[in-house]
């Protein structure tokens, strides 16, 4: 099966998202109706919540940095307004609903970098489990006991990263890429369009299919909105603002420090296919489907990384990382 990455699921991703956006509109018209009728607090939760993972299944399809903020929007009104927090410990399936709801916005926090909101997360999430134990059968969590062991080993591994300037390429920091060297006389301007990363070492640092190696990688094949790292590593802000989004929810108060601040200038972001040992067969599959799109003046890099012996290299003890432009 290929990943929903290309403009093949555009179509498809709007019309799930025309039909929720309605969705979303008649019950804010209809609130206290809706209520008196038996709607059920979770229920107006749920819906942002899946909202905010179409925004988020977008951007990783896209790489558009637009969703992942409106996807953030979503799942924080939903946090801080405790959607699924009335009823919790008498449904298990709420339960295990509210768990699915903070693992998914813990990814959200983690690629936007937002990791005072992370941390905060974890700890949600600890008090959560806890809980759920000691109200239900213990044995219903094991998976989610699993998850959050996935979760802080993560994010030990990563806190060498958490100080110092973002992996992304800043406008802030570095240099406009019109400053760059670039090569005279070229015949034509390539671009970097479409970028796989792909993982299959066994027993290495991940959160769901989301590797260590390719988070990194991630963030470093996209561009910085202008001031979010101060924002996300505590620097003084100049002001705070509430904002409603585009969508009708209304935003938390946010620094307003040249947040998410875009420079028109700088190209999109390359898409991006993250893959977690997949099969030789997948593998093809994918290269195949993004050389299908990709236009006259596309590149596609690949970042390939695995243990030497398992390519049946003759350096058995190596570990290879593959890096190359297509």
């Amino acid at each position: 099966v290929l990943p929903a990455l290309y403009v093949r699921y555009d179509t498809y991703f709007y019309k799930v998202f025309k039909v929720y956006t309605k969705l979303w509109k008649f019950q804010q018209e209809n609130r206290q109706k809706l209520v008196e009728a038996g709607l059920k607090r979770w229920e107006i939760g749920d819906i942002a919540s899946r909202i905010g993972q179409l925004y988020f299944g977008q951007y990783m399809r896209t790489s558009d940095r637009s969703y992942l903020s409106e996807s953030y929007i979503f799942y924080e009104a939903v946090f801080t307004r405790e959607y699924f927090k009335d009823g919790l410990f008498q449904d298990l399936g709420l339960a295990n609903k509210q768990l699915r709801f903070l693992a998914r916005f813990f990814t959200v926090c983690l690629v936007l970098n937002r990791r005072e909101m992370v941390y905060q997360l974890v700890n949600q999430l600890k008090m959560l489990l806890d809980d759920c134990k000691r109200t239900f059968q213990e044995t219903d969590f094991k998976e989610w006991k699993l998850v959050f062991q996935e979760i802080v080993k993560y994010l030990k591994a990563d806190t060498a990263f958490m100080n110092i300037r973002p992996l992304r390429y800043s406008p802030v920091l570095d240099l406009h890429p019109d400053s760059l060297p670039h090569v005279a006389n070229a015949k034509r301007k390539l671009k970097l369009r479409d970028a796989i990363l792909c993982s299959y070492h066994p027993s290495e640092v991940k959160f769901s299919e989301l590797t260590l190696d390719t988070f990194r990688m991630l963030q470093c094949l996209e561009w910085e909105s202008s001031g979010s790292f101060y924002q996300s590593s505590g620097f003084p802000s100049s002001g705070t603002g509430t904002a409603i989004s585009q969508n009708g929810v209304p935003a938390p108060s946010r620094i307003n420090y040249a947040q998410d601040i875009s420079d028109p200038t700088l190209p999109p972001n390359p898409r991006k296919a993250v893959l977690h040992r997949p099969s030789v067969t997948h593998f093809i599959a994918v290269l195949a489907t993004i050389c299908e799109e990709l236009p006259p003046d596309g590149l596609i890099l690949v970042y390939l990384s695995a243990s030497g012996d398992s390519f049946c290299f003759s350096l058995r003890s190596s570990t290879v990382h593959l890096l190359c432009l297509m």
